[in-house]
């Protein structure tokens, strides 16, 4: 039997069909080659929940990827951003095509719950946490080496420009580098990579801002790097998107609402205050548009329930009945999971006192965070001389003293887009492209994008 094209799926985030126009012209050629149409989205609407039902072909109530974080009921702790695939429930689709070709190689390059995924090789942050509290930038890989192999060819991975006030073109543009790399060292049969730069400035500007323009035209410049490379290598290409990003104008604090209710504890820290999930009776778990509302005892569920659906920016509250309307009813999900109204964005704000807040609120601290923080986007603008600020604080650390990266402002009303919500129209929802005609069909949804992938591969 002939052996079918690899495939190299660009997973381009934030990408929606109306942005494709004269800033893309790259994914423009390639959607008039082969299929363009809207896809219909999985809720919610967040990066490591979309990424697994692309991945399983299924909901979150199957492959249990209930957001971005949640809260570990077992632990008492709220853990965001983990890294394991175990945690991903149900079978991949890299394990579907290996059962059909035992010989199948797939590449997972930067996609979400990378480590561990029984892929053949893979590339991930991943940074270094030395005893004395330093953090050290770095990668992992499958196999160990290859990162190491990837480097020494292309640079070091420019990790500051991954996420931050620091985010920009530099970290998709490394990683189109590294795809391509990879696949002339490999020759995956299936090559996953994730571009996440339109996330940013969409987060940090608003969608309808003339500078995500810009954006725009830099992403479509590195994507049609890759794909131009997919097909002089004779690979079929799909780009796919995970949301649309929309305005915003209204940040919602749920868990200041529960905390002056009576709900939610503090634990005094040194001169902070910390959540206290494990003694609270109920809090929020932040994640966009959209948040988990844990609830100790199940008397207190129809209370908190009636006193979120007064908080103004909540469209709607679900309960243990209408979580599976949305297809999330998992045993990770919060007893109720409230979704903002269009326009809004919930906070992980707990304290009432800005001076109480932790001293990882003003940092880049993804996995510290009880919820997600996008103003992480952002340098405090009442920082005069940031760039001076943060000399000295680098200075004194190679020193070998202990530093602060304190440069992130409490504002949540800086951010001006968000996600998370099923979008309001095709047009605001993700894309899905594709150089394989073969592939069509009347509508699109997320989770069919695992099946696309099997089909390819088993064309005639």
């Amino acid at each position: 039997m002939k052996k079918k094209p690899p495939l190299v799926v660009i997973n381009l985030v934030g990408l929606t069909p109306s942005m494709l126009g004269e800033h893309t012209p790259n994914l423009n050629a390639l959607a008039n080659d082969g299929i363009c149409a809207p896809m219909a989205g999985v809720f919610p609407a967040v990066t490591t929940t979309v990424q697994a039902s692309m991945l399983t072909g299924t909901s979150p109530s199957e492959h249990g990827i209930v957001g971005n974080g949640w809260y570990f009921r077992d632990e008492a702790e709220v853990r965001f951003w983990l890294q394991s695939n175990h945690l991903m429930q149900g079978e991949k689709v890299w394990h579907k095509l290996k059962k059909e070709m035992p010989d199948f190689r797939c590449s997972k390059l930067f996609w979400w719950y990378n480590m561990y995924a029984d892929v053949n090789h893979s590339i991930t942050p991943r940074p270094h946490y030395p005893a004395d509290g330093r953090k050290i930038m770095g990668l992992y890989s499958e196999p160990a080496k290859l990162q190491e192999t990837i480097e020494s060819r292309i640079g070091r991975f420019p990790f500051f420009n991954f996420w931050g006030p620091k985010a920009d073109i530099q970290s998709s543009r490394w990683i189109v580098d590294c795809a391509i790399e990879e696949f002339k060292i490999n020759k995956p049969d299936l090559q996953l990579v994730y571009l996440p730069h339109l996330d940013y400035n969409l987060q940090r500007l608003g969608p309808d801002d003339p500078e995500v323009y810009k954006d725009i035209g830099k992403i479509d410049t590195e994507a049609g790097r890759l794909i131009a490379f997919a097909r002089e290598q004779g690979a079929d290409v799909m780009v796919v998107s995970e949301y649309g990003i929309t305005p915003v104008t209204q940040s919602v604090a749920l868990n200041q609402v529960l905390r002056n209710a009576g709900y939610l504890r503090v634990r005094e820290s040194v001169s902070w205050e910390l959540l206290d999930p494990g003694a609270s009776r109920a809090f929020a778990v932040a994640d966009h548009q959209v948040a988990h509302v844990y609830i100790k005892n199940s008397e207190d569920i129809r209370k908190v329930k009636s006193l979120i659906e007064k908080i103004a920016g909540v469209e709607r509250v679900l309960d243990a009945e209408s979580k599976s309307d949305y297809q999330i009813n998992h045993s990770r999900s919060g007893e109720l999971v409230v979704i903002a109204q269009p326009g809004c964005w919930f906070n992980y704000y707990y304290w009432l006192d800005e001076d109480k807040a932790p001293d990882f609120a003003r940092t880049v601290d993804i996995h510290r965070k009880p919820g997600y923080d996008p103003v992480e986007l952002f340098v405090d603008p009442a920082i005069k001389f940031p760039a001076i600020k943060v000399a000295k604080k680098l200075a004194s650390k190679k020193l070998g003293m202990r530093m602060l990266m304190d440069m992130i402002p409490l504002d949540p009303t800086l951010v001006k887009g968000s996600h998370g919500r099923i979008e309001n129209s095709a047009d605001e929802g993700p894309v899905f492209i594709t150089s394989n005609k073969k592939l069509a069909q009347k509508e699109y949804r997320t989770q069919d994008i695992s099946g696309l992938i099997q089909q390819h591969f088993n064309r005639d």
